[in-house]
């Protein structure tokens, strides 16, 4: 997962503060060159390194220790808000036309960046948000770039529009545009080609689109687990084009994330979003001050909230439903069922549990994968989907043929089947505790 080895690290440098009672100059050297060495080899920009373990000590050296703060915390603070302010402070948000004016995006980044993929990410982010967006497909030299953006918008609900691969680029967008003003679109997105590196060709097929067309927004996605290169990209393409911002992709898969801290800082760019995983859902708003909580251990329980809020996608007769078996007490294995579907959602139970503060300070991220055994996760649900409909409804119909019968049709052994069931049991139990924790809508109520 993403900073993983910068949080490993710099969690076993504010460790060695807490024994102190204050910070002296000693102290603060001490555990700002730890630092300093994490995040070069975190891969972060050494430039902005230096700046960056400079200000933290200036800031640190003979600081008494606020109320309710031991030296440890107090570095933790002051880190985390140079963190904050190094990848921006102010979260960045894509800037609309006013009214009904439609609001052009163009796309741009070199191959294997996962551009198409996330053109189509951000067609179905911005359509939660109530936009209607139009994908155009502007990549004429690579067939499969048309298909696979008529795939992906399919996949969001949202319209593409193509012209095949023997039309000029700036003349698709021009196209588009038009296609867009008679058909009540307000942002049209523009997947443009990539290359495998930046060339004249490319920046210059890029500004006849911008002398075609008033772009108002341009983007550039980039791969964070190319490191510095992916900073040097961004600094190439603003240079000869001019870009209003950066979507990192890939951010999930690379455990030091020096480009989420270096871009900002060097190229002046915003980071408005960051993809983290494969799935077209995977595309987070970047918010600054979360990312710097995440990667010191201190959790993000705002963006675990938006997570859920858009993993639950139930109507108002259900959700009454629901409240009304809480209320009862009631809780069989199609709820199961469903929870599962709920957390995979938001990412999987490793994802929620990274997210939850305490967690990152006094257990290592490497520690927490482990944890959670997302296989076994995987035969629980193969069990329960080897139940019938009867059994899933009524959980007191289990007896040792049914369990037997489950376990050959999941995989199992049986051992795994009871224990499954005395865990579901428990569960149960529990459920019926919280029974009476629940008002007359079907909220929870305090017990005090």
């Amino acid at each position: 997962m993403a900073f993983d080895s910068l949080t490993d690290k710099l969690q076993n440098v504010f460790k060695k503060l807490k024994s102190k009672g204050r910070l002296t100059e000693e102290d603060v050297h001490i555990a700002v060159k730890d630092v300093k060495m994490a995040l070069l080899e975190a891969d972060v920009n050494f430039r902005v390194v230096k700046q960056f373990v400079k200000q933290v000590e200036e800031r640190a050296v003979g600081q008494d220790v606020m109320n309710g703060l031991n030296p440890g915390q107090m570095v933790i603070k002051i880190v985390n808000e140079e963190l904050t302010a190094l990848m921006g402070s102010d979260t960045t948000e894509i800037k609309f036309e006013p009214g009904k004016a439609i609001t052009v995006i163009m796309m741009c980044g070199l191959q294997g960046a996962g551009k198409t993929t996330t053109t189509a990410k951000l067609a179905g982010t911005l359509k939660k948000k109530g936009k209607k967006s139009l994908l155009v497909a502007c990549d004429v030299y690579r067939p499969a770039a048309v298909k696979q953006l008529m795939v992906c918008g399919e996949k969001v609900g949202v319209e593409v529009f193509e012209r095949g691969l023997d039309v000029k680029p700036s003349e698709i967008a021009t196209e588009a545009y038009e296609y867009a003003l008679k058909n009540n679109f307000n942002v049209v997105i523009l997947d443009t080609a990539g290359r495998l590196h930046v060339d004249e060709d490319m920046m210059n097929e890029l500004a006849e689109i911008k002398d075609k067309l008033n772009v108002h927004q341009t983007l550039l996605v980039v791969d964070a687990m190319t490191g510095q290169d992916a900073v040097n990209v961004s600094g190439e393409f603003n240079e000869k084009v001019g870009l209003d911002g950066v979507i990192l992709t890939k951010l999930d898969g690379d455990s030091r994330g020096g480009a989420a801290l270096s871009i900002k800082a060097v190229t002046g760019l915003p980071i408005l979003y960051v993809g983290m995983g494969e799935k077209l859902e995977d595309l987070e708003q970047f918010y600054p001050e979360r990312m710097a909580s995440r990667i010191l251990g201190m959790g993000d329980v705002l963006s675990l909230i938006e997570k859920a809020q858009n993993a639950i996608d139930i109507d108002e007769e259900k959700e009454r439903e629901m409240a009304s078996r809480m209320k009862k007490g009631k809780f069989d294995y199609n709820d199961y069922l469903e929870s599962m579907k709920q957390m995979r959602k938001m990412g999987g139970l490793s994802s929620m549990l990274s997210m939850l503060p305490g967690l990152g300070l006094n257990v290592k991220s490497s520690d927490l994968e482990g944890a959670v055994d997302e296989k076994q996760l995987a035969r629980t649900e193969a069990i329960v989907l080897s139940m019938t409909k009867a059994e899933r409804e009524n959980p007191k119909l289990m007896n040792p043929s049914r369990k037997h019968r489950i376990a050959r049709g999941a995989g199992v052994d049986i051992a795994d089947v009871n224990r499954f069931i005395k865990q579901f049991e428990q569960t149960q139990k529990m459920m019926k505790q919280m029974k009476g924790m629940m008002g007359k809508k079907g909220r929870f109520r305090m017990p005090f």
